[in-house]
């Protein structure tokens, strides 16, 4: 096929006729694009056709599951992508507007080798992109976006005979049955469910009403517009509003899904957002009781908990910090034979016997509500209130271009660890450890720690600091290490910060 150009200019002959697709578009666990900026149509379709070509290459059966988000324009972007599959002699097996965690549940449902869920994840509105995997639970990781990358970009697709499509109904049904099975809730339990009016919205009211959950309804009403915030539990916006609708209902605490449903944010009933790598801390005191000796993967993001809270260590608990990305936590999650991992953007990886390895806002929801059904005298504050004490930035992002952030990271990386070398400290402290697995987690004499990675989804850099002695520990961590970012001219302003 014609190689796809990087530009070609919207409102054109051309636009309508050749493939379009911007090359930062594919990163490192999926791919992700402005549209019709970044991709246009027949870039998704070429798209398509270099994923089936893909799966030709690697020896993959030429069956793929293929969903999308409920976004006005993932429709046409889901069936431009089929249409490049079906070129390529790919048997499609449309299973129509889903969540992400219900396009993985497709692979086992259907019993197919592969699956495409068409979503912009949590991005606000203008962004799309694909989810995609050939190794049940796992998605690709940079080997396979690389691989993909280069067939696509370098035009090495292939066209083949043999393509089909059918539309499969009932598996949004069988995904909240496997969820949900014939659970039912011993205690009583309110709940806010908060969708911002997201895909979400098709599926967590109706599952928490099966279990036997007392549903308080916030922005649950199919609203591709996203009228009230973007979904985003890790967004101080919708956290923010969920405390508002507890305080007003008087309810136990609040659940929060983002825009394709793998990721699941909480706040507790005095109405204390609580990140998620706490309530994964949390979930892994409850899991490692019922299953001792248990592995537990955590992204670098996280709390320093995993390792150090005395519970978890009571309960035999191994902790591994591993690269941030829900590619890279799923792979991690089965080479380790792990129970559970843990991200703070509220990814959260349940393996077996709990769930299926892959990330499922709908499974951890379920999850902390067999949780507090098992502990029927607490509080999710009391929960709370019962892990050691630490103080810790939300996740905060300064911009820094796709083009540069990598490079931009490299430098960083290599300041912070002269830092360490020359024996140089970071807010009044020694820098006991710098961790380069994924960015920089400088660790500190007392635990405390900061650190910065690149974002693999925006053109952003990531920084997340932690104290375990107090608020002011914890910001001079972040002064001093936006002090070395600051030493980066193209870094720009954050999205938020403390």
């Amino acid at each position: 096929m014609t190689t796809p150009q990087p530009t070609v200019d919207q409102n054109t002959w051309a636009f309508l006729r050749d493939a379009m697709i911007t090359p930062t578009g594919f990163r490192e666990y999926d791919a992700r694009w402005k549209y019709p900026d970044a991709i246009n149509l027949p870039g998704i379709t070429a798209l398509g056709l270099g994923l089936g070509t893909q799966m030709h290459k690697r020896g993959i059966d030429p069956v793929i599951a293929v969903g999308n988000d409920y976004r006005d324009y993932s429709l046409s972007i889901k069936n431009a992508l089929i249409l490049g599959l079906m070129r390529a002699g790919i048997q499609v097996k449309d299973i129509g507007p889903a969540l992400s965690p219900m396009a993985y549940f497709s692979q086992f449902h259907l019993d197919v080798p592969a699956v495409a869920m068409v979503t912009a994840s949590h991005n606000p509105n203008g962004w799309t992109g694909v989810k995609m995997g050939f190794d049940r639970p796992l998605t690709h990781g940079p080997d396979e976006m690389g691989e993909l990358r280069d067939i696509v970009l370098e035009g090495r697709s292939e066209t083949r005979d043999g393509g089909s499509y059918e539309f499969v109904d009932g598996v949004m049904e069988a995904y909240i049955d496997d969820l949900c099975g014939d659970f039912k809730m011993s205690r009583k339990l309110k709940v806010v469910c908060a969708t911002g009016n997201g895909t979400a919205s098709a599926f967590a009211p109706a599952i928490f009403e099966r279990i036997g959950v007392e549903v308080v309804p916030s922005h649950n009403e199919l609203d591709y517009t996203f009228p009230h915030y973007n979904p985003n539990p890790e967004a101080m916006e919708m956290l923010h509003d969920m405390a508002g609708s507890v305080k007003a209902s008087g309810a136990d605490f609040a659940l929060g899904f983002d825009g394709d449903g793998d990721r699941c944010g909480v706040v507790d009933d005095e109405g204390e957002e609580i990140f998620a790598d706490k309530v994964g801390v949390i979930m892994a005191r409850d899991l490692s009781k019922i299953y001792p000796n248990s592995t537990f993967v955590a992204d670098v993001k996280s709390t320093g908990l995993f390792a150090s809270d005395p519970e978890l260590q009571a309960n035999g608990v191994t902790a591994d910090y591993w690269k941030t990305g829900h590619s890279h936590m799923k792979r991690r999650v089965k080479e380790l034979g792990a129970l559970a991992g843990f991200e703070k953007s509220g990814h959260y990886f349940l393996a077996e016997p709990v769930g299926r390895g892959y990330d499922c806002g709908m499974r951890v929801a379920v999850e902390i509500c067999k949780l507090m059904d098992r502990n029927p005298d607490m509080k999710m504050s009391d929960l709370r209130k019962a892990l050691p004490k630490t103080f810790s930035t939300p996740t905060m992002s300064p911009y820094c271009a796709d083009t540069e952030k990598y490079d931009v990271l490299a430098r960083l990386v290599d300041k912070l660890v002269a830092k360490h070398d020359a024996g140089e400290t970071l807010a009044g402290r020694s820098i006991k450890q710098v961790v380069t697995v994924n960015g920089a987690r400088v660790i500190l004499d007392n635990g405390a720690w900061g650190l910065v990675r690149a974002s693999s989804n925006t053109p952003n850099l990531v920084v997340v600091c932690e104290s375990p002695e107090n608020d002011a520990e914890m910001r001079a961590i972040f002064t001093d290490i936006d002090a070395v970012i600051r030493t980066e001219p193209s870094v720009g302003e954050y999205d938020q910060t403390i």
